[in-house]
């Protein structure tokens, strides 16, 4: 069981300034490693990041529409099904956490004290702030078509830019229901090929 009570450095009050979590709304969050070390680049670190991910709509913590792990950071959107933002944050951080410097044989903080959340608003298009989440490889330059990138999940299928919807091995990535973890377990196998 993870400590309600949170020691806060220096500054990052600013970052909690005007947070609010509401249960029923769709937020955007990032959290990013210590000191931006990419550990991400390790398959087996990026899939319990989703493990954990998956764990928590498994809880009905979370409803999650789209996530991507890069290597010194991730992105998700998820609608909050229960608690406040910063419990479930602490939660999936400490989780992960120790999983990883476990399994990397490491130890001290794996990330970054504070997170970064975007309260998804009614006038902003759900899609299109998933879209925005997939695509930060593309904008890092580690691939062409985000597709190519081997750590992401979203739960429905993705339309391109010019409103096509693209066929993509739904059977492997994502059901065509609204289950989004139907098929999570082959999508976790195929990372490790």
């Amino acid at each position: 069981e993870i400590p309600m009570v949170m020691e806060h450095r220096k500054g990052t009050h600013h970052l909690r300034k005007g947070r609010v979590s509401e249960i029923g709304h769709y937020y955007l969050l990032t959290a990013t490693t210590h000191d931006k070390i990419p550990v991400f680049t390790n398959p087996e670190a990026a899939r319990i990041v989703l493990s954990s991910l998956q764990w928590l709509e498994e809880q009905g913590r979370i409803c999650l529409e789209a996530a991507v792990v890069m290597p010194d950071h991730f992105y998700f959107v998820a609608e909050l099904s229960d608690g406040n933002l910063s419990v479930l944050m602490q939660s999936l951080k400490g989780y992960s956490a120790r999983k990883i410097n476990e399994l990397l044989g490491r130890k001290g903080p794996l990330w970054q004290p504070q997170f970064h959340d975007h309260a998804i608003r009614k006038d902003e298009v759900l899609e299109e702030v998933s879209l925005y989440c997939l695509h930060n490889p593309v904008r890092a330059g580690l691939v062409q078509n985000f597709r190519d990138y081997p750590y992401w999940y979203c739960r429905w299928e993705v339309s391109c830019a010019c409103g096509v919807v693209q066929s993509i091995e739904l059977a492997v990535l994502r059901p065509l229901t609204f289950n989004p973890f139907l098929a999570f377990p082959a999508f976790l196998a195929s990372l490790a090929d």
